[in-house]
């Protein structure tokens, strides 16, 4: 029933924030901070706030990343653990929310079903379930911004494995892990090789009898130290806020040089990865055959294991690694397809996310919907032909937020302009409707390539590439104008498309 007819009309805000995880809790902050005339509210469809660090619940789970960079620019890290386990995490990121104000901000259990985009009233109409109740709601916004991240929450990769059936014991995906589980002093098979199984393994090792990971293809594991001694080091004697920017800025670059050298001498990089690992694992391991992938060094993400915690579990026996393909799960194990049966009381399936954009969330624009293959990211950020939505999607090969951080300073000089302006629509269309395109995330991890087709596209120019480069974003997102050719904007009412003039002032 419309406003007209006796309902009320839905509550309006100037922008809302899908997603109340690391991405919109930083959202919440700058937009807060930077633009504090804006309403704003971050919808959660979860219970809690804190994304993947309190939805993931396994043994062991932890940041692949430094916490200096992977936490916020504006926050400095506190912790003397750089690579930290979750609940530290949490506990960080529900600590920005308070003191940014923003816990009156977040509406949980609220799941965003659907969002349509009209023109003429320049506004996203949006339909929401009350994830405790079961009731509808609708809002109204001025902007999306979706900060959910690309995978789903409700349910992880397992292939469909033969026989799984006939195995007697529990079988468990990490993200859906029973706070019940029982697994000390019995037999551990751990399916996968990415960052969740080197995870998993030294910490379930700890307590079960033994923990096998069985792969199909092995992953460069790097080890590297759970403690950052020179980060400590500058925070001790500058003071936290000079201290945790040195040691950004270290690591931005460490992390940059370390994958610019992978991708410009992949041989060499290989050598060396080998190398460590061969003075990391036990005298005469077949390094060959468990530690040598058949891509190169950032094909896909390199997984780092914290004072090398996974070597140090099969140096002590503790843990084993076997590399083959799975015929069929029994009764009392997992059969090969070499012939071997891995004997095994308990399974874990770390085999993968699966991918979802935007949380699955149904985008029409004047009626017509929106496929997301049809559309081309605009500065990895905002979608072609898709007004006032932006979203937050991090790197793939350094640490997640440092986009994030840029992509919200970003969005908020983009209000600020429209503001300035007095314009109410802004639509991203490439120039050249022919322009030649490719798949939105250049990567090879099998999340990734099992969604691709259902993913966004990149084009073959700038603004229409999805950098993964810090030093470029920072030019492109933080130090160039918000403006260009190829974004459109325009006032509610049919005044049509303006032609994009520069900002009224500087840094807009």
């Amino acid at each position: 029933m419309s406003a007209a007819s006796g309902s009320p009309a839905p509550e309006h805000l100037d922008v809302l924030i899908i997603g109340a995880g690391i991405s919109g809790i930083g959202a919440g902050r700058y937009l807060r901070t930077e633009l504090p005339s804006k309403s704003f509210a971050i919808l959660e469809a979860r219970q809690a706030s804190g994304g993947t660090w309190d939805l993931f619940r396994y043994p062991g789970i932890r940041s692949d990343s430094d916490l200096h960079t992977f936490g916020y620019e504006f926050k400095p890290w506190r912790d003397e653990q750089s690579i930290a386990d979750a609940p530290r995490i949490l506990s960080y990121l529900r600590e920005t929310a308070r003191e940014n104000g923003l816990d009156a901000r977040i509406r949980y259990h609220h799941k965003v079903l659907g969002a349509s985009w009209s023109t003429d009233e320049a506004r996203w109409s949006v339909d929401i379930e009350r994830t405790d109740t079961g009731e509808r709601v609708r809002l109204t916004a001025g902007w999306l911004f979706c900060a959910g991240g690309y995978y789903r929450y409700d349910e992880g990769f397992t292939p469909d494995f033969p026989g799984r059936d006939r195995f007697t014991g529990p079988v468990v995906h990490p993200q859906h892990w029973p706070e019940d589980l029982d697994y000390a002093g019995k037999r551990v098979v751990v399916i996968g090789s990415g960052a969740t199984a080197v995870t998993l393994v030294p910490a379930l090792a700890a307590t079960a009898g033994h923990v096998t990971m069985l792969q199909r293809t092995p992953t460069y594991v790097l080890p590297v130290p759970r403690t950052d001694v020179i980060a400590n080091t500058l925070k001790r004697y500058l003071g936290e806020k000079r201290g945790h920017a040195l040691t950004r800025r270290k690591n931005i670059a460490q992390q940059r040089l370390v994958w610019s050298l992978c991708q410009k001498y992949p041989r060499a990089a290989r050598r060396l990865i080998r190398w460590v690992n061969a003075r990391q694992l036990p005298k005469g391991y077949a390094v060959d055959v468990h530690f040598n992938p058949p891509y190169d060094p950032w094909d896909q993400r390199l997984c780092a294991v914290p004072d090398g915690d996974l070597f140090r579990s099969i140096r002590t026996g503790k843990a084993s690694v076997v590399t083959d393909r799975i015929a069929s799960f029994t009764e009392k194990g997992v059969l090969l397809e070499s012939g071997r049966e891995l004997p095994a009381d308990v399974v874990i399936t770390a085999t993968g996310l699966n991918v979802q954009a935007f949380g699955g969330i149904r985008l029409t624009v004047d009626g017509r919907e929106v496929r997301l293959p049809d559309t081309v990211a605009y500065k990895g950020m905002m979608l072609s032909g898709v007004p006032n939505l932006s979203y937050a999607i991090g790197y793939t090969n350094s640490s997640w937020t440092l986009k994030i951080g840029l992509l919200c300073e970003h969005f908020c000089r983009l209000l600020a302009h429209m503001d300035a302006h007095a314009y109410d629509v802004c639509r991203p269309e490439p120039a050249d409707p022919g322009m030649p395109t490719r798949p939105f995330l250049d990567f090879g991890a099998g999340y990734i390539r099992r969604a691709v087709d259902s993913l966004p596209r990149q084009g073959d120019r700038m603004p229409w590439l999805t950098s993964m480069d810090y030093r470029d974003d920072v030019k492109i997102l933080r130090s160039d104008s918000v403006t260009d050719p190829e974004l459109r904007f325009s006032r509610a009412g049919g005044a049509g498309d303006l032609t994009s003039r520069p900002a009224v002032r500087a840094g807009l």
